[in-house]
């Protein structure tokens, strides 16, 4: 007898005189019915028990949250809600779950409340569907990418370098923080650390896997990335993972094409493969809409929200052009954002992002051409003097969730740039050789694999999209 999945048990429509399953207990009713759940799909199978020919004592430990094996046969189900069931044959006991202290119960639960409890939150159907659609769009990321000619680049953990130039980094060190060694100057000797020098955790792979694309042509890095911002929002970790190719010899507009087949590839995946946990987490997020006032409520169905930017071609709109609209449109000029746009420069927020997405273009934008003075250090400028070749894509709920840019290929314009912003070029020293020694134009962007989770699942804060979240004061697990 071959152990099968619940989802493969599922799929079948003719009787199985002989089956055997595992899983968790969701529920047990009348002393007859057990709704069994292993992990393999959202739906549980219903496994009917004649109570008659159980030892009570047995039937006792069939508790929410106990782990169990059951043999018997797959047949037609008589009852409302399934295709198939499980005749029991023969029911054990592997782990038993106490009723009374079990903390996930089948009833509503407060995702706070889930979040305390984070190692057994994916025993509900909504943080399983989270975290099987987060295993899908892993895998169709490596997948897109090993298809269209990329290596896979593992880029280092800890750095000596800050990529984003915004401080905000985690110190790696060995030195005893009570008494550290102190240079002259009285000031903490990093020559005596570890590394011989100071080191954090890394903000971005991107330097790094620039220095590969410009040997084996087209890299990405996908890995766990840091940053110390004191931050307790809905949008953002102190640990989170990041997605970042880097092709040689292409330009920005290049890096808009790659961009927009990539992203819309990786949403095609989930549709096709995980329609199931979608559409329960449609219907989640359509009965908590239900509950919102008029106006707060989403123009789109999270579905809906898929099929947006998979079936629309990505507007590309420069950052010039978007500010102008954003300048004369109604809600600027009536004051309902609430960050106004009065001149050229200005850092758009996704209230604007939004705006331009939903309701003006009501198609997903790419932004290019920002102006210099927003952007980091290592995106090409233009002839003008004031913009550089980055780009944004702005999606429907959220805005951005994609930055790239041609990266500066000119050493005397990338000298400079680091000169403005001092940043030593001893530090990076191994980045400038890049452009000494067969430079070439290149392009790449970053996206921030959390923000894509919660677009895909429609889930409205980052601590839930990960399965153990990192935030100010918070380590737990």
């Amino acid at each position: 007898m071959q152990l099968k999945t619940i989802s493969d048990l599922l799929t079948q429509n003719t009787v199985i005189p002989e089956v055997e399953i595992k899983g968790w207990v969701r529920t047990f009713r009348a002393n007859r019915f057990i709704a069994l759940n292993d992990g393999s799909t959202i739906n549980n199978i219903q496994c009917v028990v004649d109570f008659e020919k159980f030892d009570e004592a047995t039937l006792k430990r069939v508790t929410t949250g106990a782990a169990i094996h059951i043999k018997g046969e797959l047949v037609e189900s008589q009852g409302k809600g399934q295709s198939v069931e499980i005749q029991v044959a023969s029911l054990e006991i592997l782990g038993d779950s106490d009723p009374e202290t079990y903390p996930i119960q089948p009833k509503k639960h407060s995702f706070e409340f889930l979040r305390e409890n984070a190692h057994l939150r994916t025993r509900t159907n909504t943080f399983s569907a989270v975290m099987r659609l987060r295993s899908s769009l892993s895998f169709a990321i490596h997948k897109y990418f090993n298809e269209h000619g990329f290596y896979y680049m593992h880029s280092p953990i800890i750095t000596g370098s800050d990529a984003e130039g915004a401080g905000e980094m985690f110190k790696v060190s060995s030195l005893d923080p009570k008494n550290p060694p102190l240079t002259e100057e009285g000031k903490v000797d990093y020559t005596k650390d570890f590394f011989g020098k100071e080191t954090n955790l890394t903000v971005s792979g991107q330097l790094e896997a620039e220095t590969y694309a410009m040997s084996l042509g087209k890299v990405y890095t996908f890995g766990p990335t840091f940053r110390a911002e004191n931050s307790n929002t809905s949008r953002h970790l102190a640990e989170f993972w990041m997605i970042e190719p880097e092709v040689a010899f292409m330009d920005l507009a290049g890096n808009m094409d790659l961009a927009e087949d990539f992203m819309k590839s990786v949403i095609k995946y989930i549709l096709e493969h995980n329609r199931e946990d979608l559409e329960f987490l449609d219907q989640r997020l359509q009965e908590e809409d239900k509950k919102k006032p008029q106006a707060e409520r989403s123009d789109m169905s999270l579905i809906e929200k898929l099929n947006f930017v998979t079936d629309n071609h990505f507007k590309r709109v420069s950052y010039t052009e978007a500010i102008d609209i954003l300048r004369n449109c109604k809600p600027n000029k009536k004051k309902k954002f609430k960050y106004l746009i009065n001149e050229w420069g200005t850092d758009l927020q996704s209230e604007h992002e939004r705006y331009l997405v939903e309701k003006h273009f009501k198609c997903p934008v790419i932004l290019f051409d920002y102006p210099a003075n927003i952007k980091a250090f290592y995106m090409r400028l233009n002839d003008d003097g004031k913009t550089v070749r980055a780009m944004d894509i702005l999606f429907p709920g959220i805005g951005e969730i994609v930055g790239g840019a041609q990266r500066e290929e000119r050493l005397d314009i990338l000298k400079e740039k680091m000169a403005a912003i001092d940043i030593p070029e001893e530090e990076l020293w191994w980045y400038l050789d890049l452009r000494k020694f067969g430079t070439a134009v290149h392009s790449g962007f970053g996206l921030g694999f959390e923000r894509l989770v919660m677009f895909a699942t429609g889930m409205s804060n980052i601590r839930d999209v990960i399965p153990f979240p990192r935030t100010p004061q918070n380590a737990e697990f």
